[in-house]
């Protein structure tokens, strides 16, 4: 970049307020190249900061130095990511790595501490009682709240505080795992959203104005009409929008006057917006249609939707035997396949389970030996707070018994996950403070009007939809999702081998 002198120019930066950003601003202050500096930060600046940004002003360029609070992503009106670095990290002891640990930690207090500064609320703060990690963000960021911070904290009462519950995605790792047959999710499962865009360019012939596309509910009113409509569905819809952009361009095509020429330019970047907008879903759905017959995910989805629902160990097991043996199915459908069995089915029968480990590996030998074991010892049943599979107490086998009457619609969406539970106690008065605590003396009186649900290690598209649905409810309470990153079962895989890969250096926790 060029270092010649633009004192004529005013210089704006928006910027996290990190180390590196800090010493990067430290250096241009000391020889600044424009005439004006106007410092805006994305979260709370430290005293010592400032007083490194002042010490290197010595030509007194800058006008302004403001905090935004917008320190995280957000993807949709109730879900938030922070896109946190190292996001495998949580899974591990802090003995492991501690100063890795220790940075993630500080960014997610950081992000969830921007994140009530905008709502400008205070949380009472809970947390899931078995994760660690989930307990040593809580105790952070109410000290960051209610100690450090109190007073940029100290907003106007509300009645009833809102609620920030902690939890770990070790609580439930199913959902990452299984197929998705929701459009959103769906998109993110087989093709991959990030920050709200897909990045088409390794699909084939695709024209360059398409080759990365947005998927916003904001921006996109046939998405935001769709977004959580079943795949069988989405194919219908679009086709009526096909026909709809047709009748428009044929009607475009009837130009024979001066003002109908007119009321074409009018519309035309109406026009190109929609035909963008046919051709990106046409896109996007004849693509997933390619991946669900070359995988044969229908009939593995089946498998993974009973493994994850239904109960019969026997039928599971020659279920999942025979899938493994399919010729057709790709090695990461086959590794999900064995690891919903075990998550379901770890206590049953050993003997069972270890012939479907060694069958795993002769079919799938890429795959890291003893992942499915590294994720039983992260996230099986013995490490769970919550009632994944609604057989530990009566509320809920009554619960999944009602669900299972009243029949499913779909065979592929019948999967619920955990965090609807969670959500339901909440919304009904049912948490038990024993699962999870309150952090402090911070109780809460009554039941809460807002609640934000982080979740470390990341959350998914189908709990997002979740979200959405129960706020459409109109229950009276507002709830928002938030987490590390968002996760698909190729990301969660990912995360889980850079575990494994990080606790196999360490012999401590091997």
């Amino acid at each position: 970049m060029s270092k010649e002198s633009m004192s004529h120019l005013k210089a704006i930066y928006f910027v996290r307020p990190v180390s590196e950003n800090i010493q990067h601003l430290r250096r241009h202050l000391a020889n600044p190249r424009f005439g004006e500096y106007h410092l805006f930060f994305s979260n709370l600046l430290k005293d010592t900061q400032i007083h490194i940004l002042a010490d290197s002003d010595e030509q007194e360029v800058v006008q302004q130095v403001q905090e935004f609070y917008a320190d995280f992503v957000a993807l949709d009106p109730y879900h938030f990511i922070l896109n946190t670095p190292w996001n495998s990290l949580y899974m591990l002891p802090a003995v492991v790595d501690p100063s890795g640990l220790q940075n993630v930690c500080d960014r997610i207090v950081d992000g969830i501490a921007a994140v009530f500064l905008a709502l400008k609320r205070r949380p009472v703060i809970r947390y899931q009682r078995t994760s660690d990690i989930a307990k040593r963000i809580a105790q952070e960021t109410a000290k960051l709240m209610y100690q450090q911070e109190s007073g940029l904290f100290d907003f106007r009462r509300t009645e009833i505080s809102p609620l920030l519950m902690i939890v770990d995605r070790r609580d439930d790792p199913v959902t990452p795992l299984l197929n998705q047959w929701t459009y959103q999710a769906m998109v993110h499962e087989l093709i991959g959203i990030q920050d709200n865009k897909v990045d088409l360019r390794n699909i084939g012939k695709v024209p360059k104005d398409q080759q990365e596309v947005v998927l916003s509910s904001e921006q996109d009113s046939f998405f935001k009409a769709n977004m959580f409509e079943n795949f069988g569905d989405i194919g219908m819809n679009i086709k009526r929008m096909v026909d709809d952009f047709q009748q428009i361009a044929k009607s475009n095509q009837n130009i024979q006057t001066i003002e109908d020429m007119a009321k074409f330019v009018d519309n035309y970047p109406e026009y190109r917006k929609m035909h963008g907008n046919v051709s990106k879903h046409v896109t996007l759905v004849t693509e997933m249609s390619k991946i669900v017959e070359e995988r044969k995910l229908m009939l593995v989805s089946q498998t993974e939707q009973e493994l994850a629902c239904n109960g019969g160990q026997g039928a599971a097991y020659e279920a999942v035997t025979n899938l493994l043996n399919n010729e057709s199915l790709s090695d990461i459908d086959r590794l999900r396949l064995v690891m919903l069995y075990a998550l379901r089915y770890e206590k049953e029968n050993p003997v069972q389970l270890m012939q479907l480990f060694n069958k795993l590996a002769s079919r799938s030998p890429k795959y890291k030996p003893g992942l499915v074991q590294f994720l039983l010892k992260q996230a099986g049943v013995d490490k769970r707070t919550g009632d994944l599979y609604g057989n530990r107490d009566l509320l809920n086998i009554a619960r999944n018994m009602a669900r299972g009457l009243k029949g499913v619609e779909n065979v592929y969406t019948q999967h619920q996950p955990l965090l609807l539970q969670t959500i339901e106690n909440i919304t009904k008065g049912r948490l038990r403070d024993v699962d999870y605590p309150y952090i402090g003396n911070h109780f809460q009186q009554g039941r809460p009007q807002e609640v934000i649900i982080f979740i470390v290690g990341g959350t998914t598209y189908e709990e997002a939809r979740t979200v959405a649905l129960q706020n459409a409810s109109n229950s009276g309470i507002r709830f928002i999702l938030g987490g590390t990153v968002v996760l698909n079962s190729k990301r969660f895989l990912k995360d889980l081998e850079e575990a494994q890969r990080i606790a196999r250096t360490n012999t401590s926790v091997v």
